[in-house]
């Protein structure tokens, strides 16, 4: 029941693919390096994978680029810029559990998710609103970039959006390391390659992997070793290349997790359970993720090995397998995260994109999260009233969950990282649909949990309109009792001069509005804060409207936030941005924008980045009338945009580029002009 066999699909080659699929609704790339071709130059940066060293006999197919990771340099890749994250991994802290089954300091959770293919997944997002945009990051320890393909490549880098919106959660971010079997096109070689070792004795590419996470900004490596046929000298060898990449890596902050697969005589035989087979590769690694074949037995007993090796029991990831089937996957959950004792190990989910792949080609972004708030909360939505009989066991009922939310100033517009338009201030700034979780904020850990004596309305992410990004929070519904919505466990504290801003607007209804400010924790598992309410300030006349609120009277520390409504009939209520400041911070601007190259109306674009903290950068281009288009956003010092053409009568076209704060305040631009 290996890994591999989850999915099987052919390249562009020809080649078996082995963990990700290339994957289907992602168009093929123009030729690239080796096949590349004078006539068009592909200038669009692309997430970066390689072989160990030796590469396939014949001819990469179409969009494929062969590279060896043997011969990876950072001071001669090309796209480097436009892949290395920037924003810096988070600390967490775990409040109070919204219930009284989810514990904290026991099971933890690792998710292996393939968000594109292992060829042509663009570095900055794309043109569309279909993707994985991943949100529930409160229940997650560990992301792993799943992907690698025997046509294509084997080791893969995460690309930048997602470890920057995982770090801003607080989640480490792991590259994936496949050697597939013979079956799907592995080769032995490609093993040896991976452990060979220098003249003094090293293994020089556990050295390149750890360069590679440093230099693109993730946390460490998930290793696959499946390709059968090896011997004990193999196994010894592979040991000594997982034990110098765990001390070169922690060195850097990074870590090593192994896949229960190559045993200790060198062949691959899939134990499901920590045993004498391979104790001592968990021992040379931070986690290992124990097979889908285990069992109650076999976790118990995986479980008792740690702990007499000294390690947590909870470095131990249960396999489950979610690709195929998702919520309605038959699990044995209480061999792993039993209710009445002590959790047995950790979870791993294989696969978890199963919320978008299993809906139709016509699916919303607002189907996914439905599929998504489903998979993770569970039936009831509600993670303070999870359903604790369902078959599907969902996260929130058993792991505790985190937050990231500890310094001020902190804002969020609720941006879930991908929509259907981009929008400013309430105002449509550019109709393209588009994906980048670079863009993401940091979100609501508890979604959604909303206390009343009545009748529940309904809480979503909804992209029909938002303040600003592509999504806003809508509350529909007619509540007959005052309904109080959760949104933060925070960490932040109150000075003299703090406010709390928020940004909202009545579709329907005429609701009267409080925010919820508690500044002490529930006083057992399960309970509610305990809140003071301050009135909204309303401005007649509808419309987007922001309402300022002193925290007059509260001292020391706000450790939740909400929101309160109270009558108003039929409800539709959106909240498009939440604030909490002690003065409005304006962000420098950067400098230097410039075009790095060009084709036609494909654009690569670089800067340097503004002194002081930036959330992200924003790129506009200014049309003859003076109308400020959105091209798109990143948070790194560099931009590819695509498609461009001149306007009517336009020799160059006009560009400028600010940053933007965690308030979501903006620069002074930089501006630079692209002759045609």
């Amino acid at each position: 029941m290996n890994l591999s066999r989850r999915t099987v699909l052919l390249t562009a080659a020809g080649a078996a693919t082995g963990l990700v699929p290339g994957l289907s609704g992602t168009a093929a790339a123009a030729p690239r390096g080796a096949a590349a071709t004078a006539a068009a130059r592909d200038l669009q940066p692309y997430a970066s994978y390689w072989y160990p060293d030796s590469l396939p006999s014949g001819t990469p197919g179409t969009g494929i680029t062969w590279r060896s990771l043997k011969g990876w340099r950072a001071d001669s890749d090309a796209d480097l810029a436009f892949n290395a994250a920037s924003v810096p991994l988070a600390a967490r802290f775990t409040p109070t559990p919204a219930n009284t089954t989810a514990r904290s300091g026991q099971a933890r959770i690792q998710s292996l998710v393939s968000f594109g293919p292992t060829s042509a997944n663009p570095s900055q997002g794309s043109a569309d609103a279909d993707y994985y945009a991943l949100t529930h990051w409160a229940y997650i320890d560990e992301l792993v970039f799943w992907g690698g393909s025997s046509g294509e490549g084997l080791i893969l880098a995460p690309n930048a959006p997602i470890v920057d919106a995982a770090h801003r959660h607080g989640v480490p971010v792991l590259g994936n390391v496949f050697l597939p079997p013979v079956a799907y096109g592995g080769q032995l070689q490609w093993t040896r390659d991976l452990v060979q070792k220098d003249a003094n004795g090293h293994y020089p590419l556990a050295a390149q992997l750890v360069a590679v996470a440093a230099a693109y900004g993730f946390d460490g490596w998930f290793v696959n070793a499946e390709t059968g046929g090896g011997n004990t000298a193999l196994a010894t060898g592979m040991l000594g290349f997982l034990r110098e990449l765990k001390s070169l890596g922690a060195a850097r902050g990074q870590r090593v997790t192994w896949y229960d697969a190559m045993t200790v005589n060198g062949s691959v035989s899939w134990q499901g359970a920590l045993n004498n087979q391979n104790k001592s590769f968990f021992q040379a690694a931070d986690s290992m993720f124990v097979d889908f074949r285990w069992s109650a037995g076999s976790l118990a007993s995986s479980g008792t090995t740690a702990q007499q090796l000294g390690r947590s029991r909870y470095e131990l990831w249960a396999g489950v397998d979610v690709e195929a089937s998702g919520t309605g996957a038959s699990v044995n959950w209480d061999a792993i995260v039993p209710t009445g004792k002590a959790h047995v190990t950790s979870i791993g989910f294989y696969r978890p994109e199963w919320t978008r792949n299993h809906l139709p080609a016509n699916r919303t972004p607002g189907d996914f999260h439905a599929a998504d708030d489903l998979f993770w909360t569970g039936a009831s939505l509600d993670p303070a009233e999870p359903d604790t009989h369902a078959a599907w066991r969902a996260p929130a009922v058993s792991v505790a969950d985190r937050s990231t939310v500890t310094s001020v100033p902190f804002a969020s517009s609720f941006n879930t990282g991908h929509g259907l338009k981009w929008y400013e201030d309430g105002k449509v700034t550019s109709d393209s649909a588009w994906n980048h979780l670079g863009l993401q904020d940091r979100l609501p850990s508890r979604r959604w949990v909303v206390r009343t004596t009545g009748r529940r309305p309904a809480v979503t992410f909804d992209f029909a309109d938002a303040w600003r990004g592509g999504s806003s929070v809508l509350v529909a519904g007619t509540p007959d009792a005052p309904t109080t919505l959760d949104l933060y466990a925070t960490r932040l504290p109150i000075g003299p001069d703090t406010v709390v801003e928020v940004t909202h607007r009545t579709d329907a209804g005429s609701p009267a509005l409080e925010l919820a400010v508690a500044t002490a924790e529930p006083g057992t598992a399960g309970g509610a804060p305990p809140y003071t309410y301050l009135p909204l300030p309303v401005t007649p006349g509808g419309g987007w409207q922001t309402s300022t609120v002193r925290l007059t009277g509260l001292s020391g520390t706000v450790r939740a936030l909400g929101v309160r409504m109270t009558g108003g009939g039929a409800v539709r209520w959106r909240l498009g941005a939440l604030a909490v400041r002690d003065a409005p911070v304006t962000p420098a601007a950067p400098a230097g924008l410039r075009v790095t190259d060009a084709d036609g109306g494909s654009l690569r674009l670089a800067w340097q980045g503004a002194p002081g903290p930036v959330r992200h950068y924003e790129l506009y281009r200014i049309l003859p009338d003076g109308t400020r288009r959105f091209l798109g956003g990143t948070c790194q010092r560099a931009f590819h945009v695509g498609g461009l053409a001149p306007e009517q009568g336009e020799t160059a076209a006009r560009f400028e580029l600010r940053a933007v704060g965690e308030l979501f305040t903006v620069s002074t631009p930089a501006t630079t002009t692209h002759t045609w």
